[in-house]
């Protein structure tokens, strides 16, 4: 079961597989059916419902109020109403809004490339985790944005992305902050975290043509096949456009 339709599952079925899979060895590990998860930045419950469909508490903290609406309508036609509950917050304020060491898995999608500071973020994330509990980050990839700039002919944003702090090409790009992985397992141990898995995520997903996808009959399977064959593979990783990782609290 993806958490999205088929099109986006190009985006998040990577990600998906690998936070499924650990929400079920830490059930074994504990020998306990429901976990309690934190969901940061989880917006409109992109994860946090499926996650609850698995039957585990979530607590979504987001800073839009309006995403929070949505997110609660999606949970309620669900039927996880009781086992998601929408916070509004952020990083800054998630130790006054989750007790430190309560918390099973802490998602962390595309958060750290808008927090003002990365660490700091991601040392209040596992703060909240029991002994053993994990982080799902998920993080804008440097080196992805490099080949993507250049196949598309701006070859000076692309350097420009080589050499610059942030991983940005100039005051016109969207995206506030990019990494390397070698900086996100860094960020990752600072945090106190154990780096347990690394995956690339949207490797081909975003050079091939929509129009391909759309059209070519079983196109979309087989480049999802592909992006999970080669998600795992260290190789790949250089030209994902995000990369994943899974981090425990040892």
């Amino acid at each position: 079961m993806y958490p999205t339709r088929p099109r986006s599952a190009l985006r998040t079925a990577v990600v998906w597989e690998v936070v499924r899979a650990a929400l079920e060895k830490r059930v074994a590990e504990l020998d306990q059916p429901v976990l309690d998860v934190v969901d940061t930045g989880g917006g409109t419950g992109n994860f946090a419902v499926p996650v609850a469909r698995l039957g585990h508490r979530v607590t979504v903290v987001d800073p839009s109020p309006d995403a929070l609406f949505a997110l609660e309508r999606r949970a309620a036609e669900a039927g996880v109403t009781d086992l998601v509950r929408a916070v509004q917050g952020d990083t800054q304020t998630l130790p006054e809004l989750v007790a430190p060491g309560t918390v099973d898995a802490v998602l962390c999608h595309g958060v750290l490339e808008v927090v003002d500071d990365p660490a700091e973020a991601l040392g209040s994330l596992a703060g909240t985790l029991r002994r053993g509990g994990f982080v799902s980050l998920l993080a804008a990839n440097r080196n992805g944005a490099v080949l993507a700039r250049a196949l598309g002919g701006h070859f000076d944003d692309a350097r420009a992305v080589l050499g610059a702090a942030d991983g940005r090409w100039g005051a016109n790009d969207p995206m506030p902050r990019r990494f390397t992985g070698e900086e996100l397992d860094r960020l990752a141990s600072g945090a106190g975290l154990r780096v347990e898995s690394v995956h690339g995520v949207r490797v081909f997903a975003d050079l091939v043509p929509g129009v391909l996808v759309d059209t070519e009959p079983g196109a979309l399977d087989a480049l999802l096949k592909l992006e999970e064959a080669a998600a795992g593979q260290p190789a790949f990783h250089a030209v994902a456009t995000q990369l994943h990782l899974l981090a425990t609290l040892g």
